[in-house]
């Protein structure tokens, strides 16, 4: 397991994940332009949740390649990542549980997201957030939960899920407290497995 996790601080890998981000990262902001159009101002930060997160996870893998750590950057995009990656992918399922059907971006979604999960467990080890850098990044979470599902900004789902927007909404708040919690206990905690970027 070590030798593997060691795979992803080589300069092949952090070099082909930027490219990777990049691109999901613009192509994210593209998905949400309709809903960012249709969006008050005041609200544009919040409503944009994966391209954001894969954009701190950029930023982060930028410092790897120099073999620094942005902490605060790090604890973003891995609580984020696993928040919204997994969201998408249970959103996309649901949508076709509940009637809609799903096409080839459906599935595209999926896979990306998952993606988007996975390379935040990834890098848990590498990373070097203390408490109260997650502390913040959860007070943001949370506050973000309730700007989408109060203020009713949350991402565009299926009409198929409109129906349980409530539930989603409750379903999300949990998500967020299970990425803060994997994210303290694999990328906080002092006995965690730590690796090093060299």
């Amino acid at each position: 397991m070590i030798s593997f996790l060691k795979m992803f601080r080589h300069p092949l890998m952090l070099y082909m994940l930027v490219i990777i981000n990049f691109f999901g990262t613009i192509y994210g902001y593209y998905w949400y332009k309709d809903q960012l159009a249709a969006t008050p101002t005041h609200f544009l930060l919040f409503v944009p949740d994966s391209p954001t997160a894969s954009l701190f996870f950029l930023f982060a893998l930028l410092a790897f390649i120099i073999r620094r750590n942005l902490p605060l950057v790090e604890a973003f995009a891995a609580v984020t990542l696993i928040k919204y990656g997994l969201w998408a992918v249970a959103m996309n399922i649901g949508a076709g549980l509940t009637g809609s059907e799903l096409g080839w971006q459906n599935y595209m979604l999926i896979a990306s997201h998952l993606g988007m999960a996975l390379q935040a467990v990834f890098y848990l080890p590498y990373y070097r957030i203390k408490g109260w850098h997650l502390l913040i990044v959860a007070l943001w979470t949370l506050h973000n939960d309730i700007i989408d599902y109060v203020y009713n900004m949350h991402p565009y789902v299926s009409w198929s899920l409109q129906p349980y927007i409530d539930h989603i909404g409750y379903f999300t708040f949990w998500l967020s407290v299970f990425s803060l919690f994997i994210v303290y206990l694999y990328g906080v905690r002092d006995d965690r497995l730590k690796l090093s970027l060299r």
